[in-house]
């Protein structure tokens, strides 16, 4: 009987390579090793994995390859890696972590390859050990020098880097606060928190896509004299996005009704959660029906809630949804402006909610009153009553 002929070192690492590269599972190994050994990928959302993927998938095959040839990094996988180190840059990732990211990966493909090869010879492992310190090396300096240059260009164009911080944020690229507040700290600002984020457009069925210049001079309208904070405006289409701090909202509100334009302020999310804000403004401006925009009045965050809610795809929970809407109301002390409330809605007047309450007609509307202060909602208004009767229902 022949037995089979020993690998030669190359066929060796050939047919690991072959292996590895054609099983996905090594390149979702790298990515969950990256995802739970480094904290900034660990917080990025599922739009971001992809990715992160592809990238783990290229530089396994090149790492595998380079292993094979005993080659080294070519001026390709250079300017690859500089344009992921930009990427990084703009996105505001810090470079140290995504050398780590690199670091972690290298671990996992050389755990990868001894499981493939246990009786691995000494000069295949010295070969590998060799090939990961010379492209680690490499990489980190092509990569720190890429991102610092990129941080340089994006502080020298300042307007430009706040523009395009805003959009990342609104984009949900940022993987947490830290990596926000080292991006912030590099452009020398400090952002709104808390904050509002602002989405308005102007009137009209038919509204063109909206310049910058026109969000820049919302922006310096509202903008509050002497403020330490750095206000941000950005544009959607036809419509400005503005971060501002959260005391703005009434500001924001006689700018824009003396511009007749609707838009709708966030206050209740953190400064990682921005794009949530957005979505949720967003999505308010495109559902909301026109008598929701009474002149003078922004939408709010309870607006934003409840009209997720009435579209099948609501962003919070009932009960905090019925507390953004009734807000003081909530609290025991003030249930018998509740119980006015519940009346009023249910009978369709105040005289008629007085005599099931047993009260004198004025003092049902000195509650109705007391109503509209505790909760700026106005139940004789259409859809203002709606929304609270929509809270006083679904409140646990």
């Amino acid at each position: 009987m022949t037995s089979k002929p020993a690998e030669t070192p190359s066929a060796v690492r050939e047919r690991v390579r072959q292996e590895m590269v054609a099983d996905p599972r090594v390149v979702e190994s790298i990515v969950a090793a990256v995802h739970a050994h480094v904290p900034v990928y660990a917080a990025l959302d599922d739009s971001r994995l992809p990715e992160v993927r592809a990238i783990a998938a290229w530089g396994l095959e090149r790492l595998l390859h380079l292993w094979v040839t005993d080659g080294t990094l070519g001026p390709a996988d250079l300017r690859r890696l500089r344009g992921i180190a930009a990427a990084r840059a703009a996105d505001g990732r810090p470079v140290q972590a995504v050398l780590r990211a690199y670091r972690v990966a290298g671990m996992v493909l050389t755990e990868e390859v001894a499981a493939r090869a246990p009786r691995l010879a000494a000069a295949d492992a010295f070969a590998l050990a060799r090939m990961l310190l010379s492209t680690l090396d490499t990489l980190s300096e092509e990569m720190a020098s890429a991102y610092a240059a990129t941080s340089e260009d994006l502080a020298a164009d300042r307007d430009r880097a706040l523009r395009l911080l805003l959009d990342d944020l609104i984009a949900g690229r940022h993987a947490s606060v830290g990596a926000l507040t080292d991006r912030s700290a590099r452009l020398g600002v400090e952002l709104p928190d808390p904050y509002c984020l602002l989405v308005a457009e102007p009137p009209g069925p038919e509204r063109p896509d909206m310049a910058h210049d026109t969000a820049t001079d919302l922006l310096e309208a509202m903008a509050a004299p002497g403020a330490e904070v750095t206000s941000l405006a950005t544009v959607r289409g036809s419509r400005a996005v503005l971060l501002l701090p959260a005391g703005a909202t009434a500001r924001a509100e006689s700018v824009l009704g003396g511009r007749s334009w609707r838009g709708c302020a966030i206050r209740g999310e953190s400064l990682d959660r921005v794009a949530v804000a957005h979505r949720l403004a967003a999505d308010a401006l495109d559902t909301a029906p026109a008598h929701a925009h009474r002149p003078g009045r922004l939408l709010t965050d309870a607006d934003a809630h409840v009209l997720a809610l009435l579209a099948g795809h609501p962003a919070a929970a009932p009960d905090h949804i019925a507390r953004l809407v009734l807000g003081p109301l909530t609290d025991p002390a003030q249930r018998h402006l509740l119980e006015a409330l519940t009346a009023y809605i249910d009978t369709g007047s105040a005289n008629a909610a007085a005599r099931e309450l047993h009260l004198h007609p004025q003092s049902l509307r000195y509650r109705l009153r007391r109503i509209q202060e505790l909760t700026s909602r106005d139940p004789r208004n259409p859809w203002q009553r709606l929304t609270l009767d929509i809270a006083r229902t679904i409140r646990t």
